[in-house]
């Protein structure tokens, strides 16, 4: 009853949310830490934007476990997460890398992708494997094998995406642990803690959503700063 006075923001609301808090890291991490030169307002400015920035990762995720649970085709939001990863790629790379091309280093929709992949296949193994104990240590496997797939493919957030996933999937009706244990198998991202406590604040409300807007907004923000990386060649 206690986090139902908390629980204001609709998944509109707090995807907007995460969309400001991207954006202001990304303007951070492409514009802004390349020019630092070691003290100054710019600096104090980088680490505000830092803190503002760990936001997101965590609602991000968040969604895509209330995704599977709730899309009325899980194969078309797979495919459109895909589809959004390649088209996202190249500005991807002109963003973090200053090129067009980095293997190094590939964008977060395929990380999601990824998550909702190991969900899914976790689901699945659920109705078949009846012996609890089991399907936890399946799981478990699965969940390492995606997280050494996600660093082998150099994906961002690499394996620290797919086990918050798989957190937010087995505590899906535990507000409160998935946000604690989802935070602690990240602390190192000490900031998180935003990200983490605006997940309790989802009032289960879908509201009002572009969902053209939601998808174009990584691809078309990241090609805009890599833009600007290239012209002010830094």
């Amino acid at each position: 009853m206690g986090l139902k006075r908390i629980q204001i923001f609709s998944g509109a609301q707090l995807k907007y949310i995460a969309f400001i808090s991207m954006l202001i890291d990304h303007v951070n991490n492409a514009l802004i830490i390349p020019m630092l030169d070691g003290s100054g307002f710019l600096l104090y400015l980088s680490n505000i934007f830092s803190i503002l920035g760990r936001i997101a990762f965590p609602i991000f995720v968040f969604f895509i476990v209330e995704g599977f649970f709730k899309t009325k085709s899980r194969e078309k939001y797979l495919l459109t997460l895909i589809v959004f990863g390649i088209i996202s790629e190249v500005p991807f790379d002109m963003f973090t890398s200053k090129t067009f091309f980095n293997p190094y280093w590939n964008n977060m929709m395929f990380t999601l992708a990824l998550c909702l992949i190991t969900i899914w296949i976790i689901d699945a193994l659920k109705e078949k494997i009846k012996i609890k104990a089991l399907w936890y240590t399946v799981s478990i496997i699965i969940v390492i094998i995606s997280g050494l797939s996600a660093m082998e493919l150099s994906l961002d957030y690499d394996y620290h995406a797919v086990g918050i996933a798989y957190i937010f999937y087995i505590f899906y009706d535990k507000p409160l642990t998935r946000a604690g244990l989802g935070y602690l198998s990240i602390i190192k991202e000490l900031y998180s803690f935003l990200g983490f406590g605006l997940t309790l604040t989802y009032n289960g409300k879908r509201g009002k959503q572009y969902k053209w807007i939601n998808y174009l907004f990584y691809p078309v923000h990241i090609f805009i700063l890599g833009i600007l990386r290239f012209y002010l060649n830094i």
